[in-house]
């Protein structure tokens, strides 16, 4: 890592895959001839700041027409949409690959082992506009194109995406303090937007009109602070499902160590309720015990707390899928606040405040089973109304939703995915932004019992404001 604390750094973590993203995943394929499109100032258009970067003009910017190329990583957005998800296609425009200056190297992609990569789309057609996300969980910049870069280039937005400056289930070695390695996340997201809005004047002559911060888990918990401390870059955002730091409490810290210990026998399934994990949600315990819980609690106190435990995980999370997926059996009696004084210093630099500066759309599924919303969204609501933001603020509670909408192929009788309430989302908050039409008030989006459950969903315009469903 190689950024400066002179500015805020604060980011936080969240890993929102199992395997796939804990593992370094190899690059796609050697790529077909498929460049095409309008290359004007290709030549001229720089990434300020980026110690490397490399252009293309494609004739289609989409995953349909970059799957199978080095453009694109698909590996690496394994679980995060449903499969029968559908997605627009055939967006001519160019492509930037590249990276800025840093210290570490958990990224592969592209064989260039050099973290801060980063991907920015330009679209012939550009609407004026420009989107920016950071990677969900530990995953890498390409991790969020069949879920927003499609569809955004297709309204025809400038795209662009962070891997946030280190990734991979051994992400906590880099820096030097405890919380050094997640702050540097929210410096790269900083960092990229500036930069991007520089590389759309260069392309099409003119600055964005309007520019949208938005993710998933890591990329919603980064929405709400680029907001919270940018609001100047931006003009509004959509947080889907983001991770929540504060100093006290609630975080993972606070939920994830009762999850641990149901795994090895020491909590039961009332402490997990306590802890604000939903009833109703217990089918998806026994997965989430193989795949997220026990290295998601590992990797991110070590990062916060490395002495509570310097043996587990140590210097590496694991070599083997197992290893990498167990939890450490220290966890199961963490208790944080119970640590020193260090360690919640640590999390202050990484803490929320509420204290949003552009219009925020929240959206949180009522069966997330790593960042049960009850300890997570519910709480950051309050936190926005008590800085009197709350006008700025709406947050729709997704009946069957859980944390990645992969899992709805497995059960499609009880879950719904998210992704179309997404982007009814983000729609809604152009409108108010741009026509100055306010969503429809906080509310519950009910799981439809028939119907296209895939790719539509609506926002009842008749729910009163601050329903209380929705907390």
């Amino acid at each position: 890592m190689r950024v400066s604390r002179g500015v805020p750094l604060i980011a936080t973590i969240l890993v929102t895959t199992a395997l796939t993203t804990a593992l370094a995943v190899p690059g796609p394929a050697a790529a077909t001839d498929i460049t095409a499109g309008d290359c004007t100032r290709r030549e001229g258009t720089r990434v300020p700041g980026a110690a490397f970067q490399q252009s293309a003009c494609l004739a289609d910017l989409t995953t349909t027409g970059l799957a199978g190329t080095p453009y694109t990583d698909l590996a690496d957005q394994a679980g995060l949409t449903a499969r029968a998800t559908r997605t627009p296609s055939g967006v001519p425009g160019m492509q930037i690959d590249g990276y800025f200056p840093d210290s570490s190297h958990s990224n592969a992609t592209h064989g260039w082992q050099h973290d801060a990569q980063f991907v920015i789309r330009l679209p012939d057609h550009w609407n004026g506009g420009l989107v920016v996300t950071g990677a969900p969980g530990t995953r890498r910049q390409y991790a969020t194109d069949t879920a927003i870069s499609d569809r955004v280039l297709a309204q025809g937005y400038a795209y662009a995406a962070t891997d946030k400056g280190n990734n991979g289930a051994d992400f906590y070695r880099d820096g030097t303090r405890p919380g050094d390695a997640v702050a540097e996340w929210n410096a790269r997201t900083t960092q990229l937007t500036r930069a991007a809005k520089s590389v759309v004047a260069q392309r099409y002559g003119q600055a964005p009109r309007r520019t949208y911060m938005t993710g998933i888990s890591n990329g919603g918990y980064l929405t709400r602070w680029q907001l919270e401390n940018h609001p100047e870059l931006y003009d509004g955002g959509v947080d889907w499902e983001g991770a929540l730091w504060t100093k006290d409490g609630p975080s993972l810290l606070t939920s994830l160590p009762t999850a641990v210990a149901r795994m090895t026998g020491a909590a039961t399934d009332e402490d997990m309720y306590a802890a604000g994990f939903a009833r109703g949600s217990e089918f998806l315990w026994p997965y989430h015990e193989k795949a997220y819980w026990g290295i998601t609690q590992k990797i991110y106190r070590a990062e916060f707390d490395p002495a509570y435990d310097p043996e587990c995980p140590g210097p590496t999370a694991g070599t083997t899928t197992e290893q990498i997926l167990a939890p450490c059996a220290t966890d199961a009696a963490y208790d944080y606040a119970s640590r020193p004084a260090s360690v919640r210093r640590a999390v202050a630099e990484v803490a929320l405040t509420g204290r949003v500066g552009r219009p925020l759309i929240t959206l949180h599924g009522d069966l997330d089973a790593l960042l049960p919303k009850a300890a997570d969204s519910d709480v950051y609501d309050r936190m926005i109304d008590a800085r009197g933001r709350g006008r700025l603020h709406r947050y729709y509670t997704v009946q069957g939703g859980t944390h990645v909408d992969g899992l709805y192929d497995t059960y499609p009788d009880r879950l719904r995915p998210i992704l179309p309430c997404y982007r009814t989302a983000f729609d809604a908050l152009v409108a108010w932004v741009e026509r100055g039409t306010p969503p429809p008030a906080d509310q519950v989006i009910d799981r439809p019992v028939s119907g296209d459950v895939v790719d539509s969903c609506a926002l009842d315009d008749r729910a009163p404001h601050g329903a209380a469903a929705a907390r």
